[in-house]
C-alpha cells in the first residue's frame, strides 16, 4: 500500500502527527441499550517507520480535558438536568469519576513493537498510560498509506488503527455495569515527514 518510491521507502522516516486531522475515538455500551461515542480533540505525537528493517515506533499524548461526546452543556430545566443535575456528560467525564483531568491531564501511548505481515504493518504492541496506570494495549492497523499531500506536496502518511481495553484495569470503575467496562478505540492519524 506504500505509494512512495522504493528508494524513499528504504530509509526510516520520522513523522509528526497532524493535530488537525488526527483523532482518537472511543465507544462504550450504555445500559445495554445503545452505544455512546466520543473523541479527544487534542492529540500530539511522533511516528517512525522503517519498512526495510520492519520496525517502527509511535509515541502519542492525548489531552484528556479535550474529551467530547456531544454533550458539552446541559440546558437548565431540561430532562437531563432534572434527572442527572446541571453537569453535562463531558464535564462528568472530566471529573475524578472518570478521566480526572485535574490530576491526570494527559494519557499516553508508547509502542513497544511494530508487527509486520509481509511488507505491511499489521499491528502495534504498546503501553497505554491512563490515570497514572500503565498497561499493555495492542492496536490493529486497518490501513496505512504514505504519499505526497496533493496540495502542499509534502510527504505524509495516514493510518487507521483500532483496539480495546478494560477501563477498570486503569482504576476507572464508576458505573461499570450500566456503562461497559470495555472501551473500544478507533484512531485516525495523519502525519507529516519531519
Amino acid at each position: 500500500m506504500l505509494l512512495l518510491p522504493a528508494a524513499a521507502a528504504a530509509a526510516p522516516d520520522t513523522d509528526t502527527i497532524d493535530t488537525v486531522h488526527s483523532y482518537p475515538h472511543f465507544s462504550v455500551a450504555h445500559l445495554g441499550m445503545s452505544t455512546i461515542y466520543g473523541r479527544f480533540d487534542a492529540m500530539t505525537g511522533k511516528v517512525t517507520l522503517d519498512r526495510a528493517a520492519k520496525a517502527g515506533t509511535i509515541e502519542v499524548k492525548v489531552n484528556t480535558a479535550s474529551v467530547s461526546t456531544g454533550n458539552a452543556k446541559t440546558e437548565p430545566g431540561s430532562w437531563a438536568a432534572k434527572t442527572y443535575g446541571p453537569r453535562s456528560r463531558d464535564e462528568h467525564l472530566r471529573s475524578a469519576d472518570f478521566f480526572n483531568v485535574a490530576e491526570f491531564p494527559d494519557m499516553t501511548y508508547k509502542s513497544t513493537k511494530f508487527n509486520f505481515n509481509g511488507d505491511n504493518v499489521d499491528s502495534i504492541d504498546g503501553q497505554l498510560t491512563l490515570l497514572g496506570v500503565t498497561k499493555p494495549v495492542k492496536l490493529t492497523v486497518g490501513s496505512l498509506r504514505c504519499g505526497l499531500h496533493p496540495f502542499s506536496k509534502k510527504e505524509m502518511c495516514g493510518a487507521e488503527v483500532s483496539g480495546s481495553f478494560k477501563r477498570s484495569d486503569f482504576g476507572m470503575k464508576t458505573f461499570v455495569g450500566p456503562v461497559s467496562d470495555e472501551v473500544k478505540l478507533f484512531v485516525t492519524v495523519e502525519a507529516y515527514k519531519d
